[in-house]
């Protein structure tokens, strides 16, 4: 066997589908045959499974004739391996050396294995019997380590993929969609997981997920307590999505994969979005306490707040692009998570720019309706103040 690996870190295999099962031959020959099926697939190379099969040995089966004489497998395989290897019986100290003195048949008779048939047993009452009354042999190979989970024998089949040429999370759906099935039909009692890197993949997305509900949950605290309101903060993380949707088309523009980084950039990139939404919508709010109408407010909202968005957003994005242009082995490591931040970013400011202010005057327009509902007085719009000053008694009016 001989293979060729080299990564950044290491996860494990790509592809690591464990079979498991009672019976070692059926584990054998699925894992022969989805080796065989996985290289049908371009890019997929050093295919091979955890099977090892151990060093030929002689195995012993001792005869029930041979029971009924009070002789045990562990008394045959015992006086064997006295006659072949050698018993220990006393150590000798020859200076600063220990010799072992060992009792076993002369080399003449143990020079081939058919002599074995010629030995004989000795039983517990102190008789001599010929070895192939007693049982019988056969040469196979034993097992270099024997593999279990959950009690059962289990064989694991693995595969390299070529990022450049394949992708392991498609050719495992492939996989699981019709040919793990197919295979696990024709082999009733089998079981199967993804173990490796799709393994490591399914904890770390299982932890970023829990992690980005707090997150989530953080956000909303500390907009809400400021804002003193439950449905602007709602209003603000609107643009979360989108910034999802432009972390996806940049890793498309690229032509790269997303991966486990990939999510670590969308996780982060959740608390750089609602910075543009905040912007307008605060503007929003302090346009209204300043006595401006609701829909005056926000039809200004966007071409006020137009240059400090753009310029925010741009910056961002001029910022990470020398990493995403970056070729070292070690920027590697961070370019997924920099395309989810810079791309984004930039995605998800034009639609800021139009989805809020649309969405703000939504809920005005719902919070309207439910007052009317309930019969609640509807709010009164604050008069606009009269920038313009009344004129002066006996003068004329100060400019």
């Amino acid at each position: 066997e001989l293979s060729f690996s080299a990564s950044i870190f290491a996860a494990g295999a790509p592809i690591n589908v464990q079979f498991s099962g009672p019976d070692l031959g059926h584990l054998q020959q699925a894992a022969d045959k989805l080796k065989m099926h996985l290289s049908q697939f371009s890019g997929v190379y050093d295919i091979a499974d955890s099977f090892r099969a151990g060093k030929q040995e002689i195995q012993l089966k001792i005869h029930p004739a041979a029971e009924s004489l009070g002789l045990a497998q562990s008394d045959l395989a015992r006086q064997v391996r006295q006659a072949f290897y050698g018993e220990e019986v006393q150590r000798i100290q020859r200076g600063r050396d220990e010799v072992k003195i060992m009792v076993r048949y002369p080399s003449d008779r143990r020079r081939s294995l058919g002599q074995m048939e010629g030995m004989r047993i000795r039983t517990p009452d102190g008789g001599e019997v010929p070895f192939s009354v007693v049982a019988d042999s056969e040469l196979s190979r034993g097992f270099a380590s024997i593999r279990r989970v959950d009690r059962n024998r289990s064989v694991s089949v693995t595969a390299e993929v070529d990022t450049q040429r394949a992708n392991s999370n498609e050719i495992l759906a492939e996989l699981q969609r019709g040919y793990i099935p197919s295979l696990l039909r024709e082999y009733p009692g089998l079981t199967y997981s993804l173990e490796g890197e799709q393994e490591q993949q399914k904890e770390t997305v299982g932890g970023l997920i829990q992690g980005f509900g707090m997150a989530l949950a953080a956000i909303f605290v500390l907009l809400a307590i400021p804002l003193r309101s439950y449905f602007q903060p709602l209003l603000i993380m609107s643009a979360i999505p989108f910034g999802l949707v432009g972390a996806f088309l940049g890793h498309k523009i690229l032509g790269m994969d997303l991966s486990i980084l990939s999510v670590f950039g969308i996780v982060a990139l959740a608390g750089v979005v609602v910075n543009d939404s905040l912007i307008l919508v605060d503007y929003v709010n302090r346009q209204r306490r300043a006595g401006v109408p609701l829909r005056e407010s926000i039809l200004t909202a966007g071409s006020a707040r137009f240059r400090p968005i753009f310029l925010t957003s741009l910056t961002t994005f001029a910022g990470l692009t020398p990493l995403l242009m970056e070729t070292s082995l070690q920027a590697q490591f961070l370019i997924p998570m920099a395309i989810s931040l810079a791309f984004g970013v930039v995605f998800s400011s034009p639609v800021i720019l139009v989805l809020v202010p649309c969405t703000y005057m939504i809920l005005e327009d719902l919070g309207r309706a439910v007052r009317w509902l309930l019969g609640i007085p509807p709010v009164q719009e604050p008069e606009r103040p009269n920038l313009i000053p009344a004129p002066v008694k006996g003068g004329s009016p100060r400019n």
